[in-house]
């Protein structure tokens, strides 16, 4: 029970990394607020693990919605612990010069903008309780880019950088923020990602892994159930690659 009478929000909480994040941390005795724009899917997950969650709509590029998570939050819980910026997006693979404004305005409110709002509205609270633990899940995307994913790459490479740049300012406060570095994993973006989900295609990505498979929601789980827990109250400023060693 590592993570025993510990509050964490998780936004992008309802599927993928996000739902193995949620089950790990209940599985580890955590509350947890499963924040997600699909609502149907969040309430779905709470009504399964029981009275150790909430679920919250939000669209975490809204100013607006964030304040909203934070205050219910603050309201079933009391505190808040753990902030896990899990909710992301994509493009589909296509040449950078004909992404359209759309789609890229689109990756980085959702990917980027999300991270500044809802620090701006959870860090005074971590500053004034005199601690706090922040997790972005950024990409390999960010380490190692992909061809025909500039501007997806470019936004998760954004998020290491902002991952660095928090935790070097809000460290003398109390205050931790970590990221993870999946690979491509068993979640609906899976198809985005590959822009096509055949045997075929399954079997190129994969070889670009040495562990030779997919990274799984709960490896996110487990990674981020140690960058979050006291047992890792040394460790800030880190981008941990989960990834099967696709970045060596």
């Amino acid at each position: 029970m590592r993570l025993e009478r510990k509050t964490a929000i998780v936004t992008g909480g309802a599927s993928g990394f996000g739902e193995g994040i949620v089950r790990k941390f209940v599985a580890e005795g955590a509350r947890v607020m499963i924040a997600d724009l699909n609502s149907q899917g969040a309430q779905a997950l709470a009504d399964e693990l029981g009275a150790q969650t909430i679920a919250q709509t939000v669209n975490v590029a809204q100013d607006k919605d964030v304040k909203m998570m934070i205050d219910a939050a603050i309201g079933a819980f009391g505190h808040i612990d753990i902030l896990i910026n899990n909710a992301g997006t994509t493009h589909l693979p296509t040449p950078l010069d004909e992404i359209s404004e759309a789609d890229f305005d689109k990756v980085f409110a959702v990917n980027c903008k999300s991270v500044y709002l809802t620090a701006k509205h959870c860090v005074p609270l971590f500053k004034a309780q005199g601690s706090g633990a922040i997790l972005n899940v950024a990409s390999t995307a960010g380490v190692s880019p992909r061809p025909r994913l500039s501007w997806y790459n470019a936004s998760k490479g954004w998020m290491n950088t902002a991952t660095k740049s928090m935790a070097v300012e809000l460290a003398p406060l109390g205050i931790r923020v970590n990221a993870i570095n999946p690979v491509a994993g068993e979640t609906p973006l899976l198809k985005s990602f590959m822009g096509e989900d055949t045997p075929e295609v399954r079997a190129k990505f994969l070889s670009t892994i040495p562990l030779g498979r997919f990274s799984l929601p709960e490896d996110m789980g487990n990674a981020a159930c140690y960058l979050c827990s006291d047992e890792a109250s040394m460790v800030t400023g880190v981008c941990m690659e989960v990834d099967g060693g696709r970045c060596i």
